[in-house]
């Protein structure tokens, strides 16, 4: 297959990252593109990293990427997580011969028929990073070209879910904001008070709970000011 290197096949792949209203929506249109422009590959996901450590799939094609991935997790091993620790591109031509990873290469390789694999390191955020999984059942599936082009893909979807994350963060910021002030009106209302009195309440409300401002405007809004508010 003759590969489009000029920006025009990339500049339509952001545009269209780029349109996806939401991060779920970003991440599985990026693995579907993955399976459209790298030969090859079969079955692709998208592995984050939280900062808390916690490893999920987003965005898989197929249940097969899902296990794939799991395998890696509950293995301790696999492209995915050595990509993520030494910070490159890890690749396998063929699962069935691979020694990097003694339990999770022979085990996808016979249960789950995946030959070939590649990850590429994404990085999306200071809270999280990731990886762009893709898995082919043929061995030697990726050759250079196709290496190349996951790359150039991975560039476009780490700016895609950074963006769209960001615009996630906007949105909440902005219905956490609209919560917290209808909150404090209604404990004006209430308690005949300023708004700067009502949100410094509900700022000792949150530190003696141990949670954020806007749970405690959530729980005002949706329930009311009950007795034991300020308990």
């Amino acid at each position: 297959m003759h590969r489009d290197y000029s920006g025009d096949q990339y500049a339509r792949i952001a545009r269209a990252l780029s349109n996806e209203l939401g991060v779920a929506q970003t991440h599985e249109s990026a693995t579907r593109t993955a399976l459209q422009i790298v030969d090859g590959c079969d079955h692709a996901g998208i592995s984050l990293v939280s900062k808390r450590g916690k490893i999920t799939t987003v965005g898989p094609t197929d249940d097969i990427a899902v296990r794939a991935d799991q395998l890696q997790y509950e293995t301790g091993e696999g492209p995915c997580l050595q990509s993520i620790r030494e910070q490159d591109t890890v690749y396998s031509p063929d699962l069935s011969s691979e020694e990097r990873w003694p339990r999770w290469a022979p085990e996808t390789a016979t249960s789950l028929g995946i030959r070939s694999a590649l990850s590429l390191q994404l990085f999306v955020g200071p809270d999280a990073m990731g990886c762009l999984n893709l898995y082919a059942d043929e061995p030697q599936a990726f050759g250079l070209d196709d290496r190349v082009s996951a790359h150039a893909l991975a560039a476009h979807v780490a700016v895609a879910m950074t963006a769209a994350a960001d615009q996630a963060n906007m949105d909440s910021a902005l219905v956490n904001r609209t919560m917290i002030g209808q909150a404090e009106g209604m404990l004006m209302q209430a308690l005949q008070i300023s708004g700067d009195q009502a949100f410094a309440a509900m700022v000792r409300i949150s530190q003696h709970r141990n949670v954020k401002v806007s749970r405690v405007a959530e729980e005002i809004v949706k329930k009311g000011i009950q007795p034991d508010l300020f308990d």
